[in-house]
């Protein structure tokens, strides 16, 4: 007999360790950049204008974009390190969740994984695909209209993450990458929204808007305005899956909105879709 509550309470403490462990991982930074006033939402750069900026960035997003970049130290954590951290880490939560879904006897159904073709069939990786995308678009314009407006987006970790061999990129996108969609969707959606409505009869969207503020900040190490996209994002991912009660259409999203931002960004250089 499934013990929901019990399983409840286990994704809920792994929710609050992957958040200790989030907000830990923001403490290892310095703060040595080479802006030389205060970055608190509404101070200058006291830098000269930089020709060479992108023409849809303004000066102040460009000086809150350096020193974000430069308190992740990126000279003291080498790609294969970070790569292999994000991978052990992930997928430690990933085994300890599905372990506990079976000692606690929880039905794959209330996962999202049913026999049903917009589960686990085609028709869910289709949905999957469209929705990843259609998501990707809509973190890029946000990063524009951020930017237009001289908000930074942080994109530090991103570009730590980026690799600089064939081989680094076959390991980011066949084995990083599926890890983190994979284990971030069962814990975020399935586990925090699926089991929750149900075995214990939860109000669906609550349960997604609780979901998804945490996974935003989970992701604080992508700033404040990250940390909005991000919520979004977990947002609109909530919403596919009680929709779709799948996933496989959730964890192919969000594959595809990581991949597109870093071969796009930092594989082919492009630094905007939008000026």
């Amino acid at each position: 007999m499934p013990e929901w509550a019990a399983f409840v309470g286990l994704t809920g403490f792994l929710l609050t360790a992957l958040l200790g462990l989030a907000r830990l991982s923001q403490g290892a930074v310095r703060s040595d950049g080479g802006v030389s006033s205060t970055v608190d939402g509404t101070s200058m750069a006291t830098e000269p204008q930089d020709p060479t900026l992108p023409r849809f960035e303004t000066q102040r997003a460009a000086a809150q974009r350096r020193q974000m970049q430069d308190t992740l130290a990126p000279s003291d954590l080498s790609t294969g390190a970070l790569l292999a951290n994000v991978a052990f880490t992930q997928g430690l939560f990933g085994v300890l969740l599905v372990a506990g879904a079976f000692y606690f006897e929880i039905p794959a159904s209330a996962f999202g994984i049913t026999a049903d073709a917009l589960s686990t069939g085609l028709p869910a990786i289709a949905v999957g695909i469209g929705a990843g995308v259609g998501f990707w678009l809509g973190n890029e314009l946000a990063a524009a209209l951020a930017d237009g407006f001289g908000v930074a987006f942080d994109e530090s970790l991103r570009e730590l993450l980026a690799p600089d061999s064939a081989g680094g990129w076959v390991v980011l996108l066949g084995g990083v990458l599926p890890v983190i969609a994979i284990v971030e969707e069962l814990l975020f959606r399935a586990a925090a929204i699926g089991v929750p409505v149900a075995g214990l009869d939860a109000p669906a969207w609550a349960m997604a808007i609780v979901a998804s503020v945490a996974f935003a900040l989970g992701h604080g190490a992508q700033g404040r305005m990250g940390i909005v996209v991000t919520g979004t994002l977990g947002l609109a991912l909530a919403g596919l899956f009680i929709a779709t009660n799948s996933l496989l259409a959730v964890v192919v999203a969000h594959y595809l909105v990581n991949a597109l931002e870093l071969i796009v960004h930092e594989g082919l250089g492009v630094d905007r879709l939008w000026a």
